[in-house]
């Protein structure tokens, strides 16, 4: 699912966007797995045990076991792969776009201009699977951390030219308007 490009403001392009890493499927694939393999043998097996009494267990049970497999796919399966879907990590030419959430959305934006640091950290398993934790320190706003982000070493150095280069549009386009180069760095 791609960012709106009517969402962006004029002249602002989409330098690339991503979901969070994939290892945050392993969990439902792993949870999908073990419902329906536990759900099935349970469901077949069910009027095979000797002590059930006369019917009563095999017709509690199987609604029993298909509701609970239902619930556990529902909110242990499907809401964790719509979370995943639906959040967005998008960097365009003037800002960084965060949004995530299934029915209620939430997001946050930050200007480029405003970017003073950006840091990563990444774990042993990040390591292993290539994904870390992104900090952006802004000039006047909280920092912007970014969670589960895909080669954050290589995004790291993607928001820093990110960074130059909007810098560099600022300034020529403050000279093109016949005032003061605008310092590197500053946000206005």
């Amino acid at each position: 699912m791609a960012y709106p490009t009517k969402l962006l403001g004029e002249g602002e392009t989409i330098e690339f966007e991503m979901h969070p890493h994939w290892r945050g499927l392993i969990a439902p694939v792993i949870w999908l797995l073990f419902t329906v393999f536990i759900g099935v043998w349970l469901y077949s097996s069910l009027g095979s045990w000797s002590w059930s009494a006369d019917g009563i267990i095999e017709t509690i049970g199987r609604p029993a076991i298909i509701i609970l497999g239902l619930f556990i796919i529902i909110f242990w399966v499907i809401r964790p792969f719509l979370y995943w879907i639906t959040t967005q990590y998008v960097f365009t030419n003037r800002r960084i776009i965060t949004r995530a959430g299934v029915i209620s959305k939430k997001g946050r934006d930050m200007p480029l201009a405003k970017v003073n640091n950006v840091s990563f950290e990444v774990g042993v398993l990040g390591r292993v699977l290539n994904y870390g934790r992104l900090e952006i320190t802004s000039a006047s706003d909280e920092n912007l951390v970014i969670e589960d982000v895909p080669n954050v070493e290589v995004i790291q150095r993607d928001v820093y030219r990110l960074h130059e280069q909007d810098d560099d549009r600022r300034r020529r386009r403050s000279t093109e308007q016949g005032g003061d180069p605008v310092p590197p760095g500053d946000g206005t």
